[in-house]
């Protein structure tokens, strides 16, 4: 399993930055994907997302970027572009110029890290530059560098997280038809297992204890701590089968449930929660099935963006 780059056309690649603690990821989709967008969070840092609504005129889009440093990483989709544009891959204009289309989202990591130090438009070229078809790589690396989670204590009683990828292959009539999903995991609340509902990753008892204080259970007893709207779980999900613009939307909507079922709680108003879906492909699928298989992705690279995580900047992380 590769993750988001099992599905054809998808490349992706990381700059990190480890004495900044921040980084960038760029998804590059060159040959155009169909996209649609869901936003479940209060709290997003977003530019371009328009490009993903169904009724944009634009149809496809060249390559998507997540990035740390809060706005200021907003800067990085600049060298996304720019190296799209060094290829000639991008929106033909009558001008005979191209214009790649490319929505960007980002994190806060401030908090972590050399202070004044972001994501810049070199970091975007970078990124896009080492940008691959070989398995993605996970854990603290890219967007997921700075990344953080459980954070209902603040950052002292948080835990290392990162960016996770995944994949899965649907059955039957469907054989050949695959959904893979990417997550950058900067959540507020904790990261739980699927399949049993234990805490995997999340804010702990105190700065010196690996025991979770259990955010919900926290914050059902009124519990007030470190709220603020610096958090955030980027998920891009893709496939290889053909959706228009509205049924990519439904695609990124179902893909959602993944955050629900995986982040305790999710879509708060202190995150900034978003699903982008890229359709890559020419193979036929009802959408349902299509849905459920990415909700599956989302919720296996959400647990592995926390699994992969080794310990970093005084926090404690699940890969040692």
């Amino acid at each position: 399993m590769k993750g988001l780059t099992d599905i054809d056309g998808i490349l992706v690649g990381h700059a990190s930055d480890y004495e900044g603690m921040t980084g960038c990821t760029a998804i590059l989709c060159e040959a155009g994907a169909t996209a649609g967008l869901d936003i479940r969070g209060s709290a997003t840092g977003s530019s371009d997302l328009d490009l993903l609504s169904a009724t944009h005129a634009s149809e496809r889009i060249h390559a998507v970027t997540f990035s740390g440093g809060s706005a200021y990483g907003l800067e990085s989709s600049c060298g996304v572009r720019l190296h799209l544009e060094r290829k000639g891959v991008g929106f033909a204009t009558g001008a005979g110029i191209v214009v790649p289309l490319v929505p960007c989202a980002v994190i806060y990591d401030l908090s972590i890290g050399k202070r004044g130090v972001r994501p810049t438009r070199e970091s975007g070229e970078a990124a896009a530059k080492a940008a691959t078809s070989a398995a993605v790589v996970e854990g603290a690396v890219g967007v997921g560098t700075g990344a953080t989670v459980g954070k209902l204590f603040g950052i002292q009683r948080a835990m290392k997280s990162g960016v996770g990828s995944s994949t899965v292959w649907l059955d039957g009539p469907y054989a050949g038809i695959r959904v893979a999903a990417l997550a950058v995991v900067n959540a507020f609340g904790d990261v739980v297992d699927p399949e049993t509902g234990r805490i995997v990753a999340g804010a702990r008892r105190s700065a010196t204890s690996l025991d979770f204080a259990d955010t919900v259970r926290e914050l059902k007893r009124g519990t007030r701590g470190g709220f603020r709207w610096t958090n955030t779980t980027l998920v891009a999900v893709a496939t290889n089968a053909q959706l228009n613009k509205v049924g990519a939307t439904k695609l990124a909507q179902h893909a959602s449930a993944g955050m629900a079922r995986t982040l305790r709680p999710a879509w708060t108003v202190h995150d900034g929660d978003l699903t982008i879906a890229l359709c890559c492909g020419e193979e036929k699928a009802d959408i349902t099935s299509l849905g459920v298989a990415a909700a599956e992705a989302v919720e296996q690279a959400i647990v592995r963006a926390v699994r992969m995580a080794p310990s970093m900047a005084g926090l404690p992380g699940l890969a040692g």
